[in-house]
């Protein structure tokens, strides 16, 4: 007697549903990621994936360390230790460290033994971002800002810039309290709009040029340090360059970017950062201003700062595209001082390139 023979059905081969998907769809998902380290982790996936991250349009990097360089003993500056108090010592030495931690032990994805980015020695965020060759939207993360201030103070700058400084607004305040409970504040007698004579004798008025200086020399310093960035992605339309304590932050646009390409950049004499030109200044203070939310700011001031004619690179913003800048340089609370300082009388001044 014959066995019967036994018929087996050929197995359900899986579906890859990922697969299903058009490049255009995943590569709008990958634009929604937008942070480095994942888009890195994406990148090693598979080969499909490797080749669709370096077309992603929008690029988040965070800093999370700054570290010396060129054999200095200071050692890793990080998010634990304190705040350097010398914006020198924290830019002039700038090497960003770990946006390329998750890179370190990646493989290419065809299996052979060559790191995915073979220029991780150098830890520079150019490096990094070389493999991304359709960024148009890059926003950039610092782990802290650049001017050192007392416990307490609000120091806070936005600055436009092509190949110069173009806008820049910064909103001070030597407290920020929260306000008295049922109680209201009453104005100093003093307060009749103007500058009280304590503002010149006390040492208020030389508070505010530097943090007005600072906030500039942070500013051309984050610029200098950009320009090998925007030089390798001529696809870049915006960049926004800020920092973990919302104190400081730059922005280019396409234009400022197109300007910025076809203008040569003028250092300063230290030649680390970008030549800060010769400015016109609004000041505008209050000793006392409310903000949203029960909180107040004391000694509030506000800078509206642009370049002079004869500092300028061509361009003359008109005086609503200024306030306009002013207007929305901050964001909510800080929306609210910015308005109320401009009800205030403006006292004018100048400042010579440096």
């Amino acid at each position: 007697m014959h066995p019967k023979a036994r018929i087996y059905a050929d197995p359900v081969r899986e579906v890859d549903h990922f697969d299903c998907l058009p490049d255009s769809l995943v590569l709008l998902i990958l634009n929604k990621v937008e942070d480095v380290r994942s888009l890195g982790r994406c990148y090693a996936v598979s080969k499909r994936l490797c080749g669709l991250v370096s077309l992603v349009h929008d690029v988040y990097v965070k800093i999370d360390r700054v570290v010396a360089v060129d054999g200095d003993a200071e050692g890793t500056l990080n998010l634990s230790s304190p705040k350097p108090r010398s914006i020198f010592s924290h830019f002039l030495k700038l090497m960003l460290f770990t946006i390329i931690k998750p890179f370190h032990n990646m493989r290419s994805p065809n299996g052979t033994a060559r790191p995915l980015f073979p220029q991780l020695s150098q830890h520079s965020p150019a490096q990094v971002l070389r493999n991304f060759t359709h960024v148009r939207n890059l926003r950039i993360e610092l782990p802290s800002g650049d001017v050192g201030t007392e416990e307490g103070v609000l120091l806070k700058w936005r600055a436009e810039y092509g190949s110069t400084l173009e806008n820049c607004v910064i909103l001070g305040g030597t407290r920020v309290d929260r306000k008295p409970v049922g109680g209201e504040h009453e104005p100093a007698l003093e307060d009749n709009g103007s500058m009280p004579e304590s503002f010149y004798t006390n040492g208020g008025l030389k508070l505010r040029v530097v943090w007005t200086i600072s906030s500039l020399i942070a500013a051309s310093t984050r610029h200098y340090l950009l320009r090998s960035i925007i030089n390798g992605h001529p696809t870049l339309q915006s960049l926004v360059l800020t920092d973990a304590d919302g104190q400081g932050t730059l922005c280019m646009g396409a234009k400022q970017l197109e300007e910025f390409r076809e203008n040569q950049l003028s250092t300063s004499a230290c030649s680390n950062r970008t030549q800060v030109p010769a400015c016109n200044m609004k000041l505008k203070y209050a000793p006392y201003v409310e903000l949203p939310g029960g909180m107040a700011l004391q000694g509030a001031t506000l800078v509206a700062i642009k370049p002079s004619p004869e500092g300028s690179n061509g361009s003359h913003p008109n005086r609503k595209e200024a306030e306009g800048f002013v207007f929305g340089a901050f964001d909510g609370p800080f929306k609210a001082a910015v308005k109320a300082l401009m009800k205030r009388r403006t006292y004018l001044l100048e400042m010579n390139g440096f």
